[in-house]
């Protein structure tokens, strides 16, 4: 209680600069940076169509996912979220995204929230995935808890008190009294949101980070495009996939961050490395 939360420990041994740096940024939407890269796409269709001839089922999402959750388990730094004033280190891991039964306009999607211990191949990262997803579409009966939880408060608190529940969640959140329920439902509780524009056929974006929770990161994968690229004395094109991504700054630093990137860009040349579990993920700082 008041410092103490479910979701995460404080994090004591910082730096004076990261120390003040909350304080300094009070909000994520003071402290969001925003980034964008592409990577190339013939080495994913490759993986996917040989996880495909042994029955499994992978997909670009698919890859993101356990390339994110496997850097998150070796740079720990970027498991972190800050309230109140204070940075603290997540326990695990945990992502969130938003699945549609259908693409047709006005399909009402529902939000998945998943958790991982970041030691996970991406095989049984990808069964998880298409485990929640099945659930909540095709073998989908009744809503989730996520559901229930925002139908509660939308459809059975009268709306002049709307704004004192959700006050009054923000308030609980800032000082560490939040029901550990609300916060295992919420999605927006969460390591790294994601959203899969490619699906829809448009391009990345920049999502902003919710101040609502404690989102630290959040990935937006695009369109592909044909982009041309440098390859000896000749110009050819490739494949490739857009992402955005927006990040709070306050927890880390952005060489951090850099070299997070770079090592991210390892996984996505090369998916197959991701199949070989991790041995023990490495733990922030006390």
């Amino acid at each position: 209680m008041f410092g103490k939360r479910p979701d995460g420990r404080a994090i004591r041994n910082l730096d004076p600069m990261q120390k003040i740096m909350p304080y300094v940024m009070k909000t994520r939407t003071d402290s969001m940076n925003m980034y964008e890269d592409t990577f190339p796409c013939d080495v994913w269709d490759t993986y996917i169509k040989e996880k495909e001839a042994q029955g499994i089922k992978m997909s670009y999402m698919h890859i993101l996912i356990a390339a994110v959750v496997r850097l998150i388990a070796l740079r720990p730094q970027l498991n972190r979220f800050v309230m109140n004033g204070k940075i603290y280190a997540r326990p695990k891991i945990w992502v969130s995204f938003v699945v549609h039964p259908t693409l047709k306009d006005g399909s009402t999607g529902t939000t998945i929230k998943l958790c991982f211990e970041g030691t996970e191949s991406i095989l049984e990262i990808a069964k998880v995935i298409n485990q929640a997803i099945e659930k909540e579409t095709t073998k989908r009966v009744g809503e989730n808890g996520t559901d229930k939880l925002l139908r509660v408060l939308m459809n059975m608190i009268p709306g002049p008190f709307i704004k004192i529940v959700i006050n009054s969640l923000l308030w609980m959140d800032k000082h560490s009294i939040m029901p550990k329920l609300i916060i295992d439902l919420s999605p927006f509780h969460t390591s790294f949101f994601i959203t899969n524009l490619k699906s829809l056929g448009i391009n990345h974006i920049y999502h902003h980070v919710y101040e609502f929770g404690t989102t630290g990161l959040f990935f937006a994968m695009g369109k592909e495009k044909k982009l041309p690229v440098i390859q000896g004395d000749k110009i050819i094109h490739e494949k490739h996939m857009g992402f955005g991504l927006v990040t709070d700054e306050r927890f880390c630093d952005g060489l951090y961050f850099a070299m997070s990137l770079r090592q991210m860009r390892k996984f996505m040349k090369n998916p197959a490395v991701l199949e070989t579990p991790l041995e023990k993920k490495i733990e922030d700082v006390k």
